[in-house]
């Protein structure tokens, strides 16, 4: 049991009431800040939650603290990418070959709820709602907050998202702070399918639905309660579409200009109920007698940014640490952001562990170097799949690479995709996942695309190349 000491963190999403649980285990006694009100008792702001894939990163953070068997139970297993071709066409393209791989629909409210509850099991953690952090100083370690209150403890853990003061106070003070944020072209905007009769699921329930466009995309997530949270990715602003290349096999989607021409659909295109219903019937006919609340959807929910948010230090000495969001923001295409931050938390707790006395400064160092690597191989990994579920996923070649991959780990244990590396391979730093998996996916590809049928290739003859790459 570690010295009694009083840990601040400010933000009680997802990270930071994880983090408190483990803290409080350990016998800290822990403040959660939270500038939003308790949500157990407000209604959840809708338009801004694209929904959660549990993986097994985010599941062994989980089991360390007794939670897994229970949000799994309140989960949806997604077996795959159901594609959805602009004629109605579907396929699916299994995560993996291995039984028993797979990722999990969760909702984000959901989870963070069971967190807060657990969190209040015990008597050393405290949340305090709606009180807003503005501003940190990294020589005292004393939080400020829009109400006036201050407050010190003995360190403070900022896992207060993307936009997080106590990140920006850090920023302001610490010389040489580095700081990077990069953000799409595209936005995103969440939509609803609702369950059909008696609680059915109008679309396969155990997969991840994808509407490629080349150029943008919908994703539908499935519910507990027989509906689906969809997300249409799309460009904010239209821009004039180039000739396709001639390997590419895509339909020029897109809208006529004033002045001819043919441009980008965009959400600045779409500003009106008849844009709205042209758009989606064109581009998603077999969604579009799913959705009947499509239209209101669409003009109540926000139009979200997307970007990746990069930082260092991640620690001000031992009084503040960065983790989660607040240091390594990143896209939402590889449905890590969640399972990386749990991550963040059990890398954390090892090291508090191994430390015997909190040494806060030397801790914070160690996790740093520990994670900063990684988070920036995740980060890298979801922008590429972004490009990956836009145009490739409909892609013959890319289809055809999945059905080897597929095959692959069917017969060969030792073999496991990139995707699998990244999803299922919690024991895989994310930085040996994206050097292994990038140089795999080259050569498959080109594997790939010197056949018509995967049957052609000597499965023997690819597992020893792909071993070869190891040496």
């Amino acid at each position: 049991m570690m010295p009694e000491q009083n840990v601040t963190i400010i933000g009680a999403g997802l990270a930071g009431s994880l983090l408190s649980i483990y803290l409080a285990r350990r016998g800290f006694s822990v403040t959660v800040f939270e500038a939003r009100g308790d949500m157990r008792k407000e209604r959840v702001e809708a338009g801004r939650s694209i929904n959660l894939a549990l993986s097994d990163r985010g599941i062994a953070a989980l089991r360390e603290v007794g939670m897994d068997a229970f949000m799994l139970s309140e989960a949806v297993p997604m077996l795959g990418r159901m594609i959805h071709s602009a004629t109605g066409e579907q396929k699916l393209l299994p995560y993996s070959g291995r039984e028993g791989e797979y990722i999990n629909s969760v909702s984000r409210s959901g989870l963070n709820i069971a967190l807060m509850n657990e969190a209040e099991k015990y008597p050393n953690v405290a949340f305090i709602f709606g009180e807003r952090c503005t501003d940190f100083d990294t020589a005292t370690g004393e939080a400020t907050f829009a109400s006036g209150r201050t407050f010190r403890g003995d360190t403070v853990i900022a896992t207060d998202g993307a936009g997080s003061p106590v990140r920006q106070a850090m920023q302001r003070q610490i010389r040489g702070f580095e700081f990077s944020s990069r953000f799409l072209d595209h936005g995103y905007k969440e939509l609803h399918i609702p369950p059909g009769p008696d609680s059915s699921f109008l679309l396969e329930k155990n997969a991840l639905h994808i509407w490629p466009r080349h150029r943008f995309m919908m994703i539908a997530l499935p519910n507990h309660d027989g509906s689906f949270t969809c997300t249409l990715f799309l460009a904010h602003k239209s821009e004039p579409l180039a000739p396709l290349r001639p390997e590419e096999e895509w339909p020029q989607a897109g809208v006529e200009g004033e002045e001819g021409g043919l441009f980008e659909w965009s959400f600045d295109e779409l500003t009106d109920e008849a844009s709205v219903l042209d758009f989606f019937t064109r581009e998603f006919p077999d969604a579009v007698p799913m959705m009947p609340t499509l239209v209101e959807d669409f003009f109540a929910n926000p139009t979200g940014q997307l970007g990746t948010i990069k930082c260092w230090p991640w620690n001000a000495g031992g009084k503040a640490l960065l983790l989660g969001d607040s240091a390594h923001a990143i896209v939402p295409f590889y449905g890590q952001g969640m399972n990386c931050a749990f991550e963040d938390v059990r890398v954390l707790d090892t090291l508090i562990e191994n430390a015997g006395t909190p040494d806060w400064e030397a801790i914070f160092i160690e996790y740093g170097q520990l994670r900063k690597v990684n988070a920036d191989a995740i980060a890298d990994l979801a922008e590429e799949n972004f490009y990956e579920m836009r145009d490739r996923v409909a892609d013959p070649v890319f289809q055809r690479k999945r059905e080897l991959e597929t095959r692959l780990e069917q017969n060969y244990p030792d073999y496991f995709s990139k995707y699998s590396m990244v999803t299922f391979r919690e024991d895989m730093p994310y930085s040996e996942a994206h050097r292994r998996g990038n140089a795999q996916d080259e050569l498959l590809m080109t594997l790939c695309s010197s056949v018509d049928d995967v049957s052609e290739l000597d499965l023997d003859e690819v597992a020893e190349s792909l071993r070869l790459l190891e040496c």
